[in-house]
């Protein structure tokens, strides 16, 4: 990516949009315009910069990931959110993924476990002028009951299961996407809908994401496990 070149940057942007998430069926003019404003490159270690928009996950710090440009669209695209929704992320990691869904819904509130990614998190969404995002520390399988109900809830993280505090802070109708483990090694992508306290889900497809750890999730020694996206 041509250095600091700020149209460099927007051209690398554009092409990502196009190439990764055009291509690949994405449609909603509201996740491919905030995809193609946020600045990847501002949420990745400096080194990496130059690989912002290629297209797979890149090593943040606490042993996390940001996850390719195409899986943030994808789940914000499946979470089916509008201009008017509160959106609970759990999962805050760099914060580009608040950032991306800051820019289609009303309102973020973005959960990490690590103190230190949080606050990382914080400074750079505020400094950037995203403004209609919270970070909180915390357990983001218990969610965060402060600002319940959502509209809808995405977790970068697999669970062995749908955590029973995220659905309980589901408005009806509400949408829930997250990775689920549940065999060994396979992971799978679901959106769940709650209607009338029942809470119907879908598969999206295969996926490879870094573990959900908490108390409705994997316990501490599970972030050993696999690594991904």
């Amino acid at each position: 990516m041509s250095g600091h070149d700020p149209n460099a940057r927007h051209q690398r942007r554009l092409v990502m949009v196009r190439e990764q998430l055009e291509a690949r069926g994405i449609a909603n003019t509201g996740v491919l315009d905030a995809m193609g404003e946020v600045p990847r490159e501002r949420f990745v270690p400096d080194r990496l910069a130059p690989r912002a928009y290629d297209d797979e996950p890149l090593p943040i710090s606490e042993g996390q990931t940001i996850s390719q440009p195409y899986i943030v669209a994808a789940m914000i695209d499946s979470a089916l959110v509008g201009p008017t929704d509160r959106v609970l992320e759990v999962g805050t990691g760099s914060g580009y993924g608040a950032a991306v869904l800051s820019r289609v819904v009303a309102e973020v509130v973005s959960v990490e476990r690590h103190p230190s990614l949080s606050e990382t998190a914080a400074v750079r969404l505020n400094a950037l002028g995203y403004d209609n995002v919270e970070v909180v520390v915390g357990d983001g399988s218990l969610g965060y009951a402060e600002r319940a109900p959502y509209d809808a809830v995405i977790v970068t993280a697999a669970g062995p299961g749908v955590p029973r505090a995220l659905v309980e802070q589901l408005a009806e109708g509400g949408r829930l996407v997250m990775p689920i483990e549940r065999a060994a090694n396979d992971q799978h992508l679901i959106r769940a809908t709650l209607r009338d306290g029942l809470l119907g889900e879908e598969d999206l497809g295969a996926v490879r994401f870094v573990p959900l750890i908490g108390a409705q999730g994997w316990p501490a020694q599970a972030s050993t496990r696999t690594r991904a996206r």
